[in-house]
């Protein structure tokens, strides 16, 4: 089976991430990291969105002034991004690429130096070679900013409502046409491909530490920004973390080995 291509969901992809409070709380969080990681880089930077779907993220680094370059194996998504850049008026800062992430670097002209790699992850078939592929992709000096689907809090979700069975088959995905991730990721594994390829991991937080636990899931929009608030404080520290839905990484490539 080859890598996710989000061709014949891309609406409901669309919604999903956008449109309901668990996307906008994802976004809310995710963008702290990167706002704090702007603060201390120069006003121009090399950005490559891998897997970028409809560009939400990078028409945002377009419009700050980063050049980024979006890539994605989806026609739909990259269509769509072209619109939202249009629409944005950021067309002039970003250049797109159908190709899947891990086949970039011959589409660069030169190292970058940030790469997003959010919600990617799980749909691939051979994660940590993407990794390695995506080291390529990246000057040494630049970091990258890695969100994955957490198979922790996949497993709490499902504890939760009381969905034995299925965890006790291993929770094995049935369906293709979801939005539910191919290969949730344990952690501590993807940590390990990181360090092993040679990067060095120097920021973990938690993405929907409580959001999705919620009894009573009126409050997950009616009560957003005290969840919010409480999400922020607690994300950021085990063992939290470690129970997110995702889990977003900020890693750092050196500029010498050894």
């Amino acid at each position: 089976m080859g890598d996710r291509n989000f061709d014949d969901i891309a609406e409901k992809f669309s919604h999903n991430i956008y449109g309901t409070t668990k996307g906008q709380l994802r976004q809310a969080i995710l963008w702290q990291d990167l706002d704090a990681f702007l603060a201390t880089q120069p006003a121009t930077l090399k950005v490559l969105d891998a897997g970028g779907g409809e560009g939400q993220t990078a028409t945002r680094f377009a419009e700050r002034g980063h050049e980024v370059v979006l890539c994605d194996v989806s026609a739909e998504m990259i269509a769509r991004a072209k619109i939202l850049a249009q629409e944005k008026g950021v067309s002039d800062n970003m250049h797109f690429v159908q190709s899947a992430a891990q086949d970039m670097a011959q589409h660069l002209e030169s190292p970058v130096d940030l790469i997003l790699f959010h919600a990617v992850l799980e749909w691939v078939t051979d994660p940590q070679a993407v990794l390695k592929a995506l080291w390529d992709c990246l000057r040494p000096g630049g970091t990258l900013s890695l969100m994955f689907y957490n198979a922790n809090g996949l497993l709490m979700r499902n504890m939760f409502v009381g969905n034995f069975e299925y965890v006790l088959q291993g929770m094995k995905k049935n369906k293709r046409k979801t939005l539910s991730p191919d290969n949730p990721l344990q952690p501590e594994q993807v940590y390990h491909w990181l360090e092993q390829i040679g990067w060095q991991i120097t920021g973990k937080t938690g993405v929907r530490v409580f959001h999705d636990y919620l009894r009573d899931k009126h409050k997950q929009r009616d009560g957003f920004d005290d969840l919010l608030t409480l999400e922020t404080r607690y994300c950021r520290q085990e063992p939290f973390i470690s129970l997110g839905r995702y889990i977003h990484v900020t890693a750092f490539k050196p500029q010498s080995q050894g």
